[in-house]
């Protein structure tokens, strides 16, 4: 994965007024999870911004609410791309992955953003983009050639986690599809339904009347 450069803030308000507060100020309001585990109840010192969530009845975790700038997070949203997120925040370098976007459903505006903190061995969960290469068969017979699905969710650990997955389709026919459990990459688990139809080379009418003619002859 590309790395990206990200500075964050610990928010040390939280609430609705903190929140409008926040958003005034061009910067969103995030979250950090995937920290530390705990046993509960905790008596530990916790940083600015920090808190624990009960995972279960023994254990918690450490998540830290925390601030981005609008214009600092641009690029890391408006691409297809994935990043690996070096975060700096408390005066170290925290690596983690974007998880989850809220957007603003009239304006779509970015309300808030929830970052996952990652580790080599503890492998996630992230929707990578596909890529199609190749010419199909079918396409050169006069098929067309349809995408279905554009991201695949991968699990892996982040070190291993590709930017995009490649799909040759060179040997896909006419009336013919690629299907997740097709599909195989070392090191890599696709999660989707092994039955979902990635892309597939749809029949038009003149490649019917090609296959009549072909037939009749």
């Amino acid at each position: 994965m590309k790395v990206f450069e990200l500075k964050a803030e610990p928010r040390e308000v939280v609430g609705k007024k903190s929140v409008k507060s926040i958003r005034k100020e061009g910067k969103i309001p995030a979250v950090l999870n995937g920290g530390k585990i705990v046993e509960l109840p905790y008596n530990g010192t916790l940083k600015t911004g920090e808190k624990v969530v009960a995972i279960d009845e023994k254990r918690g975790l450490i998540t830290t609410d925390i601030v981005v700038k609008n214009e600092d997070v641009r690029k890391l949203i408006y691409t297809p791309d994935i990043f690996e997120i070096n975060l700096e925040l408390n005066g170290e370098t925290r690596k983690a992955v974007m998880k989850d976007l809220q957007f603003q459903p009239v304006k779509d505006t970015v309300l808030h953003i929830d970052f996952l903190e990652v580790t080599p061995e503890k492998p996630i969960v992230m929707e990578v983009p596909v890529v199609v290469e190749g010419h199909a068969e079918g396409v050169k017979a006069g098929g067309k050639l349809q995408l279905n699905m554009r991201k695949l969710k991968v699990k892996a650990t982040y070190d291993k986690m590709p930017e995009r997955l490649v799909v040759n389709v060179d040997t896909l026919g006419l009336g013919k599809s690629i299907a997740v459990g097709d599909l195989h990459y070392e090191g890599l688990e696709l999660m989707n339904a092994k039955n979902a139809v990635v892309c597939t080379v749809q029949l038009t009418r003149a490649a019917r009347g090609a296959q009549s003619k072909a037939a009749q002859e």
